[in-house]
């Protein structure tokens, strides 16, 4: 059994959210909880609350005890990229890209 969440349209860029992301596949949940509580990137919120939805899905939905459950699956895609543009001098225009992204998480109970 496996219960997951995903967050779409996050407008934090994906290479900023892998970084936390990494930290916690595979984990307990209750210390990945901690590593995220305590973690000073801008991600780390995004996926606590991805996290913790998936463990409310797990315990809800799935009957499963929310004691054994770990991190099995976690990863972060690509959203759309909003383009926006900067003039500068000399009437050039630079492109400025805004990244955002889908997160998934998924949690399974440890035999």
């Amino acid at each position: 059994m496996e219960a997951r969440a995903i967050a779409k349209h996050i407008r934090i860029a994906p290479r900023k959210i892998r970084i936390v992301a990494d930290l916690v596949r595979g984990k307990n949940v209750g210390e990945a909880f901690s590593i995220l509580k305590f973690t000073p990137k801008v991600g780390s919120r995004v996926v606590e609350k991805a996290l913790h939805s998936a463990v409310a899905n797990a315990e809800h939905n799935n009957d499963m005890n929310v004691d054994k459950l770990f991190v099995s699956e976690i990863f972060v895609d690509q959203d759309s990229t909003m383009k926006r543009i900067h003039p500068r001098s000399r009437g050039q225009a630079f492109k400025i890209l805004k990244h955002s992204s889908h997160l998934t998480v998924v949690v399974k109970e440890r035999a």
